[in-house]
């Protein structure tokens, strides 16, 4: 097993990880963080099963050779694809975003009767359906793509009458169907959790994917003992795979305060 000094490794098609990062460092103040984008090949959510499973492999391969001591995937559509393949490979705790978000859905739900929000991608591999249910056979399950939500929310898209009725389209059949809880599936979309909560209304209850793997990764921690045992700050560390800039300005508004420095790598042969 991996050792405590190094950092939690965190990898997402582009920016939208920032929302787990986010999570992570506020949950776990002491731990460094190695977060990588590949913002040469977002987005995922698009790509084929097996194309998203290669990427992965890619990315991990980055944070690895970093050493890190914990591995989160936390690109949605690459935890569809990528989880059953990626901890046979390693020696260290693997996390994605789905489990996390599904149990807190499946915890919350006062009737059962789930809603589920994400990329194309995401929904069709029916992987929150499939944990869901694995975890609470009972449950009825309703989902739903919502691609027009990523560029919204990388466009700082967030409030007025825009997304609002990008929303209310997307929405109104789920909301149809008497969801009670509804899971954002996809790092994006808690950039727009107020306009889908106004949306949604006060009696669906919103599962942030990100908040819950932040748990998740709490827990794993504590229950490896892996938590990091040096004094002093954290190390934060941005990798990317193209466009440092364009990651820079988009991720400031993902976590509300400058990213610096920010590296690139080479994923070409991945």
């Amino acid at each position: 097993m991996a050792d405590r000094g190094p950092a939690i490794g965190i990898f997402d098609s582009g920016v939208g990880g920032l929302t787990v990062f986010a999570q992570v460092a506020q949950r776990l103040p002491a731990e460094s963080i190695v977060y990588l984008g590949d913002t040469a090949r977002v987005p995922y959510g698009t790509k084929s099963g097996d194309t998203v499973l290669r990427y992965a492999i890619g990315c991990t391969d980055v944070l690895v050779a970093r050493g890190i001591k914990m591995l989160v995937v936390a690109c949605n559509t690459a935890s569809a694809y990528a989880l059953d393949v990626l901890p046979e490979h390693l020696d260290m705790p693997v996390l994605g975003v789905i489990e996390p978000g599904a149990k807190r859905a499946v915890d919350l739900s006062r009737r059962g009767r789930i809603g589920v929000i994400g990329t194309a991608s995401t929904i069709a591999s029916r992987a929150y359906d499939k944990a869901i249910l694995r975890m609470a056979p009972n449950a009825k399950v309703f989902s739903k793509p919502c691609p027009l939500f990523v560029p919204l929310a990388e466009e700082g898209w967030v409030e007025g009458p825009v997304p609002r009725q990008v929303a209310a389209a997307y929405l109104d059949e789920l909301l149809q169907n008497d969801i009670d809880t509804l899971v954002l599936g996809c790092t994006h979309y808690p950039l727009l959790k107020d306009i889908i909560a106004e949306t949604a209304g006060t009696d669906v209850v919103l599962v942030d994917s990100a908040e819950a793997t932040s748990q998740a990764v709490a827990d794993t921690l504590a229950g490896l003992s892996l938590e990091r045992e040096q004094k002093g700050p954290p190390e934060y560390s941005f990798l990317v795979t193209d466009a440092p800039g364009n990651f820079g300005r988009i991720g400031e508004r993902f976590l509300g305060r400058p990213i610096s420095p920010i590296e690139w790598v080479d994923v070409s042969n991945a």
